[in-house]
């Protein structure tokens, strides 16, 4: 059965919801069994960003979240994906954006060599790397990410998706 998991964002102040965001998610294997992060650094309206968090970004007009995540994974990752199977969503809230998101998680493998990445948003700019891990570190990577800020909002988002994945693949 698919995720379906809700959570509140308790570090920044509720000013309201004025919006709502679909967001497509990939968690991505490759053909080594390894699975793709990323790395964001730099600073910006959430403050000082240093955490991992899976590639994805918004669903835009007329796409599907299932399209979207393979467009996503192109352009943040520069590899070409296939979706293997929908995981389910997750609701959450950016208080200080005033905005819900309800993303839409994926297991999507790797198709093609790395073809260069081909960042379109600001928030491409923010990915300082994209490793290529196996899963327990990717899981040990959020468990060590801090519990404050914008950092504990994707933790908590993300962590129960990746210890989800682990359990299916372990069946």
């Amino acid at each position: 059965m698919p995720l379906d998991l809700y959570f509140e964002d308790d570090q920044y102040p509720y000013i309201g919801v004025k919006d709502t965001r679909d967001v497509a998610r990939a968690i991505i294997m490759d053909d080594n069994g390894n699975f793709g992060l990323h790395r964001l650094h730099g600073i910006d309206r959430f403050g000082d960003r240093n955490y991992f968090e899976t590639p994805g970004g918004g669903v835009d007009d007329g796409e599907t979240p299932e399209i979207a995540v393979i467009r996503e994974c192109y352009e943040e990752t520069g590899y070409e994906v296939e979706v293997v199977e929908y995981l389910g969503k997750v609701t959450d809230f950016y208080n200080c954006l005033a905005r819900k998101n309800i993303s839409y998680y994926y297991l999507c493998k790797t198709k093609s060599p790395f073809q260069g990445t081909h960042f379109a948003s600001e928030g491409d700019a923010l990915i300082a790397e994209t490793l290529f891990i196996p899963i327990d570190e990717v899981i040990q990577k959020y468990e060590a990410s801090p519990d404050t800020m914008l950092s504990k909002i994707v933790k908590t988002r993300e962590l129960p998706v990746w210890r989800y994945v682990k359990e299916l693949l372990n069946k």
